[in-house]
């Protein structure tokens, strides 16, 4: 099928773990709502078979949050379905601060899908902070004039 790459914006829920659970009822829900292949996001991810082989190429092949930024290694069958956050240096060094908004993650990701990945040497973007397929990466974003952050940018890809 090919590899798939997925973003997304949700809101800020006190934590990763809590913003990705109420992101994977929302996706669940568009994906899979109307339909009665699967009752439940606990059903799908026991269907080893079809997470294994095909995956939904979609936020629900991200099962856990690790809190570490060293990268994911594909020797590591641990580090499959991860989602884990972006290096502090590599938030500034993307966004110019390390209060990220909605607004410019949505420019920076718009940015990095018209770069074409087929030069020699490809200009850098926010994508290539995540290189390991079946595997997420989240940036904390804030509001303008908010203390705390509000949202939570994901982006990540499955498929081979």
């Amino acid at each position: 099928m090919g590899a798939s790459h997925w973003e997304y914006v949700t809101a800020y829920r006190g934590s990763a773990e809590e913003s990705l659970e109420v992101l994977h009822r929302q996706v669940f829900e568009e994906l899979y709502g109307d339909d009665d292949t699967y009752q439940s996001l606990e059903e799908l991810w026991e269907d080893e078979e079809f997470m294994g082989e095909e995956g939904t190429h979609s936020i629900l092949d991200i099962q856990r949050v690790v809190h570490s930024t060293t990268a994911p290694s594909p020797s590591n069958v641990e580090d499959y379905g991860t989602l884990r956050p972006m290096a502090h240096d590599r938030v500034v060094h993307h966004f110019g601060t390390d209060r990220p908004t909605p607004g410019r993650f949505g420019e920076l990701l718009a940015h990095a899908r018209t770069v074409s990945r087929f030069r020699p040497d490809p200009e850098e973007t926010l994508m290539d902070e995540c290189r390991m397929r079946w595997t997420g990466v989240y940036v904390v974003l804030y509001a303008a004039d908010e203390p705390e952050p509000t949202h939570l940018g994901i982006f990540g890809y499955s498929g081979d």
